[in-house]
């Protein structure tokens, strides 16, 4: 097919294009080769296309979907090899058990204003009415927990983790 619109579309938004395929599949020549094939498909249509920018993307999208679904979980080759494990998550389970302890110290009203306003990511207004009292009431129970954990967190001396006794560092 030699359509001079269809070659015109291609030259000018196959940029687009190609971004559009990379974010979609996360490789340069995947996103090339699913460019081509949605264009591929989309040629045999074009006389019929009103918005062929939409149109492709749709091709493109059912495209992947497709090779997903045939190749499914299979191994997935890139440019570089992933030689480094993981970070340790050691450290932040302590922390965790650290900050879980620390919250155990404070009392229900100031811990439960904690949990609510930055563990469960509510607003100010949201805590109020879960707890029945004033957002005023939510903030300086907030200021006043978070001094009181940094408070815990910082003393020196033995802490608990896992309800075995260890040395602060």
């Amino acid at each position: 097919m030699d359509d001079p619109e269809f070659r015109e579309f291609v030259e000018i938004r196959y940029a687009d294009l190609l971004r559009t395929a990379y974010l979609l599949t996360g490789s340069r020549d995947a996103a090339q080769d699913l460019v081509h094939e949605a264009l591929l498909k989309v040629m045999r249509h074009w006389r019929r296309v009103d918005e062929p920018m939409a149109y492709v993307r749709r091709a493109m999208v059912n495209e992947r979907t497709s090779r997903w679904r045939r190749i499914g979980l299979r191994e997935l080759v890139t440019s570089t090899v992933p030689d480094r494990a993981g970070p340790d998550s050691t450290e932040a389970v302590v922390i965790r058990d650290e900050l879980l302890a620390a919250l155990d110290r404070l009392p229900v009203r100031m811990r439960t204003v904690l949990v609510l306003r930055y563990w469960e990511d509510l607003p100010e207004a949201a805590v109020a009415e879960a707890m029945g009292c004033s957002v005023g009431t939510v903030k300086s129970q907030a200021a006043r927990g978070l001094a009181r954990l940094r408070e815990v967190l910082a003393a020196p001396g033995p802490r608990v983790v896992n309800g075995l006794l260890g040395e602060r560092a």
